[in-house]
């Protein structure tokens, strides 16, 4: 059995809507951070030696990384669903956002987010690089979605599954005004009308208030 250890809010949110859209069987066991320091606690941590979420166990295998976690998923039990084969004519858009979403936008949060932590005056020359970065990041996020109705194009994929978390859910740890990126926000009402994310955050992480706007 495919079982998904869910740290809430966290990027483990990802595998559990890929499970739901997917409508496979799977397992969901719910993990809930510690109220003072907000981090996984020991339990989830005993997992994997990396100590963070998302973690899935699918047999003997124990895997850590979101992009390697839905990659696998799709491989087993995908059966072609949610990805662009390379002959297809937006084939390299979904590898560059399936990529962006953590390599430039989840990463350039996390940065923004411990930066903000130390109380930097707002001049600091790496807050300021930070911040700037982030806004671009958002930028180009934000022109996509003008021109197409999901990052890969055309077609809801695991590029948006990927994604998703930094433009809602992150924002409970570091905030961002989407008023700047209209698309986005039309964006993710087009995202939180799917049944498989609403019922994914739901089991993940219910009652807290989805951030979509």
């Amino acid at each position: 059995m495919l079982t998904v250890h869910h740290l809430g809010r966290s990027q483990s949110e990802r595998i559990v809507w890929l499970c739901e859209e997917l409508g496979i069987p799977y397992e969901l066991k719910c993990y809930t951070r510690d109220p003072v320091t907000m981090l996984a606690p020991p339990d989830y941590k005993a997992l994997h030696p990396i100590g963070s979420a998302p973690v899935i166990t699918d047999g003997d295998l124990v895997l850590a990384e979101s992009g390697a976690i839905v990659d696998l998923i799709i491989a087993r039990y995908g059966n072609g669903r949610l990805v662009l084969g390379a002959d297809d004519p937006d084939f390299a858009q979904f590898l560059y956002w399936f990529h962006f979403a953590n390599g430039t936008l989840q990463a350039g949060m996390g940065r923004l987010m411990l930066l903000n932590r130390l109380k930097l005056t707002d001049d600091n020359p790496m807050l300021t690089a930070t911040k700037a970065r982030v806004d671009r990041a958002f930028d180009l996020v934000d022109a996509r979605l003008r021109d197409a109705d999901y990052l890969a194009g055309s077609t809801f994929t695991t590029a948006d599954i990927m994604t998703v978390f930094s433009l809602t859910t992150m924002r409970y740890f570091q905030p961002y005004d989407l008023a700047r990126c209209p698309n986005v926000v039309r964006y993710l009402a087009r995202i939180g009308a799917r049944p498989a994310y609403r019922r994914a955050m739901e089991k993940g992480d219910p009652g807290m208030a989805l951030l979509l706007s």
